[in-house]
């Protein structure tokens, strides 16, 4: 075991971490200001059921061996699951690597709320959460991860990409759509700017640690991937703002900041195996295609993904997926592929297949896994509830003492 990846994976897990509360930050600005500590809870609370959760049994269903769909029971409560080196890693403690992961169990479910913001209601959330992280999140994370039939064939997904991205950018459509839409959603501009900014910023901090600790080693391909992470999120503001002032003769804050996301989102799954340079067409294309999927996909089908947990994590995380297996290179690293532009188009047909196999099977589980909620437990709020603000009627509290 060597100290030095302990101490880089202990810091990348709490930089992880701390993207939670930074996207209820980054949500609660976006949504009206009698929302905001509701759409904030829908974030936050993951922490508090995931966390539980995979330690007793999330984390045996994703990494412990099992088939090629689902994990086994070998590490239910961590049976076996302590200081010594995992099979992950030989050089940081298996219970270490247990934490790093669970940190993205509990983002990918955070991500979600940004699809039913302002009119889901609060007990069917947290219900959907303990039942989507077991049918939908953990099988999905063995496919990539944990030795399933996704590691099997041969696709790439370096930090997520699949896993985290497009899983719950399905699934916040799949949810807006069955909710419907708000009924103030004509009128939805955001009602903090500022703590949008703060929320967002604290994302990017944090991604250094969900993008450079998924090598679970300082490496050469550690640094590549900082460097890449970096100069992605960078190129997803310049694309997002050329488009933006494109359509709009304005460049905004808001695009500058869903800028930065989409090229972190794009880059996730490719970080690890491309080149700076082929990061900063990732980046860019990917704050393009994100802003298309926001202003122009979402109003010519007219789903209402509240604050874009599709536009900006599905639709990124496509692109990433493609974009690995057009630009990866093993020049970068020896473990990965060589994407189309490198001469083998065998890598690309394996980021299509994992692509089009996560949007169904997380649509459709998804989709039985809310129906199954609603027989029990109304997913949407009143029309009273909604009208008065979700944070009064649901949670009893204001976050302001003046409306704003």
């Amino acid at each position: 075991m060597q100290m030095a990846d302990s101490v880089f994976m202990f810091l990348a897990t709490m930089m992880v971490w701390l993207m939670t509360p930074g996207i209820a930050l980054f949500y609660g600005g976006m949504v009206k200001s009698k929302n905001v500590l509701n759409t904030a809870m829908h974030s936050y609370m993951p922490l508090a059921v995931i966390s539980i959760l995979w330690v007793l049994i999330g984390y045996s269903l994703s990494f412990s061996p099992g088939n090629s769909l689902l994990g086994g029971l070998d590490w239910v409560g961590l049976k076996d699951v302590g200081f010594a080196p995992g099979p992950y890693s030989e050089t940081i403690p298996h219970s270490l690597f247990m934490l790093f992961q669970m940190t993205f169990a509990v983002l990918t479910v955070s991500i979600i709320a940004g699809g039913i913001a302002e009119r889901m209601k609060f007990s069917a959330f947290l219900i959907f959460t303990i039942l989507w992280s077991l049918f939908v999140y953990a099988p999905v994370a063995h496919w990539v991860w944990g030795g399933g039939w996704l590691a099997e064939l041969g696709t790439l997904d370096f930090a997520g990409g699949n896993v985290v991205h497009i899983s719950s950018g399905v699934a916040g459509l799949v949810l807006a759509i069955m909710l419907g839409k708000r009924k103030e959603s004509r009128d939805s501009a955001p009602h903090n700017l500022p703590l949008t900014f703060l929320g967002g910023s604290l994302i990017w901090f944090g991604w250094y640690g969900f993008n450079v600790g998924s090598a679970l080693t300082i490496n050469e391909v550690a640094m590549n991937v900082f460097v890449n992470t970096a100069v992605a999120a960078a190129a997803g503001i310049i694309g997002w703002l050329i488009v933006e002032y494109m359509a709009n003769k304005k460049a905004t804050l808001l695009g500058a900041v869903s800028g930065a996301i989409s090229g972190l989102v794009a880059i996730t799954p490719a970080c690890g195996f491309v080149t700076p340079a082929s990061s900063i067409i990732i980046g860019v294309i990917g704050g393009a295609v994100c802003f298309w999927g926001v202003f122009f996909l979402k109003n010519k089908l007219g789903y209402d993904d509240a604050l874009d947990a599709f536009g900006l994590h599905g639709i990124g995380g496509t692109w990433g997926g493609i974009a690995t297996g057009l630009f990866a290179t093993t020049s970068v690293n020896e473990s990965g592929a060589n994407g189309l532009f490198y001469g083998d188009f065998n890598l690309l047909w394996k980021q299509l297949v994992a692509i089009i196999a996560t949007y169904i099977f997380v649509a459709v589980v998804t989709y039985i896994v809310a129906k199954a909620i609603n027989l029990f437990v109304p997913l949407r709020v009143s029309e009273e509830d909604e009208s008065m603000g979700l944070d009064l009627t649901l949670h009893g509290e204001k976050a302001y003492h003046e409306s704003i």
